[in-house]
């Protein structure tokens, strides 16, 4: 039975769950009431309601990798040592020359995302990051707000971004993942990009937002060889006011993010490209983590590979790029990895390129004469992926068993509440 790993099941599924739901729960809930079983603590924790690990199938993943022996480098505001980040961060360094600009804490939430444990205060359970067992070394920037104009800004935030990138470079990172972005990028950025690449380290850069829709891919996302990450919604399309073009290459969740953040309750919701820059930067930490010996030709390889592409059949979109990444079906089935020493995304890109084979329908891509770019849907599309849609496989295997009438215990009644209660954390504050 196939359903999509980010979308809505089938009306075949739905009816056959149904039928389940409906012979399976009165039995269960009647040797609940006898003490057959309690309902899981885990859908109260903060986890539960971390909905991008849920589709995700985090748990699942972490039984093979949770990025250990990884270091992922961020170039962002300010990381905090939150109770959730201890033994996660590295000695990092400042950047910022004087610039301090105004989101001094932001990157604490990045942070989170990439390699929170789940601990907080006092042992409580609190937020997991994507690659729980991956290092950060935070290297600070200013988002150059406040510094004058959009040029000043700009200059504010390419001044301390081309010094963090050679710093990482010529640390143990493997991956950096950049959350601030500029107008246009200098010369300096780009020798700091290729210098970076010729270490063999991949990074990922945000293609933020802006006040319209459908604006352009801001840099450093749009300087070759950096892979520029768009966010998705809980519907898997683009966010509205993301960068859309050609240099648009993966997306990862970027709405609604549970983690742990500084200040207020210590818990946060966020939206936003660099989040999901983030959680594609985390995405690769695992599977490096797996295969150690892979280059970073190869880790992007198979994450482009394994990406959940466009409903179309088109191989990108300039909305989703390649797809949502899948470090699930990358761990699982990677495919061939390829040359260790060949790019797999080029630095020129076209707008309409071939549909997959397998494809129904072509991709509709209208062209933005300003940039030669393609602008495609505002709200980009849903993507193609196959999976569990969610719930664990001891759950459905519970419902077989118990539609059989073999031993039932009130097992499948109490996963499906866990499934089903989402008992929202309280006291969630925004960034």
């Amino acid at each position: 039975m196939l359903t999509r790993e980010w979308g809505a099941s089938g009306s075949a599924v739905a009816r056959t769950r149904t039928r389940l739901f409906r012979t399976v729960l009165p039995v269960g809930l009647a040797l609940l009431a006898l003490g057959g079983g309690a309902a899981p603590a885990y859908a109260d924790t903060v986890l539960s309601e971390q909905w991008h690990l849920t589709r995700m199938q985090a748990q699942e993943m972490w039984r093979t990798s949770t990025g250990t022996d990884v270091t992922v480098a961020l170039i962002d505001t300010r990381v905090r040592e939150v109770p959730e980040l201890s033994g996660q961060l590295l000695p990092g360094k400042d950047f910022r020359g004087g610039a301090a600009g105004e989101r001094n804490d932001l990157g604490t939430t990045a942070a989170s995302v990439i390699a929170g444990t789940g601990k907080g205060s006092g042992g409580r359970e609190s937020a997991f990051g994507l690659a729980p067992g991956a290092k950060v070394l935070p290297l600070e920037i200013s988002d150059g707000l406040g510094t004058g104009n959009a040029a000043a800004q700009d200059d504010a935030v390419n001044t301390g971004l081309a010094q963090a990138l050679t710093y990482a470079a010529n640390s143990d990172a493997k991956i950096i993942s950049v959350s601030l972005s500029a107008g246009a990028d200098t010369d300096e950025v780009r020798t700091a990009v290729d210098y970076v690449r010729s270490k063999g380290k991949l990074i990922f850069a945000a293609v933020g937002e802006s006040a319209i829709d459908a604006p352009r891919v801001r840099y450093p996302a749009a300087t070759p060889g950096v892979v520029g990450v768009t966010a998705v919604d809980k519907d898997l399309k683009a966010l509205k006011k993301a960068g859309v073009g050609t240099t648009v290459d993966l997306s990862a969740p970027g709405e609604d993010i549970i983690s742990a953040c500084a200040g207020g309750t210590g818990l946060c919701r966020s939206r936003g490209t660099a989040l999901a820059t983030a959680l594609a930067s985390a995405s690769a930490a695992l599977i490096w983590s797996e295969h150690p010996t892979w280059t970073a030709n190869q880790v992007l390889r198979v994450m482009v590979g394994t990406a959940g592409g466009p409903l179309s059949g088109a191989v990108r979109s300039d909305s989703i790029g390649y797809g949502v990444v899948r470090p699930r079906i990358a761990l699982k089935s990677p495919g061939d990895p390829g040359a260790a020493d060949v790019d797999p995304i080029a630095d020129y890109r076209t707008a309409s390129p071939t549909p997959r084979p397998s494809a129904s329908a072509s991709a509709s891509v209208s062209r933005d004469p300003a940039d030669g770019a393609g602008s495609g849907p505002a709200e980009g599309a849903p993507v193609a992926a196959a999976s569990d849609d969610g719930h664990s496989g001891a759950f459905w295997l519970a419902l077989v068993v118990c539609a059989a009438g073999l031993l039932c215990t009130g097992i499948s009644a109490a996963c499906l509440l866990a499934d089903r209660r989402r008992a929202r954390p309280a006291g969630l504050s925004r960034p």
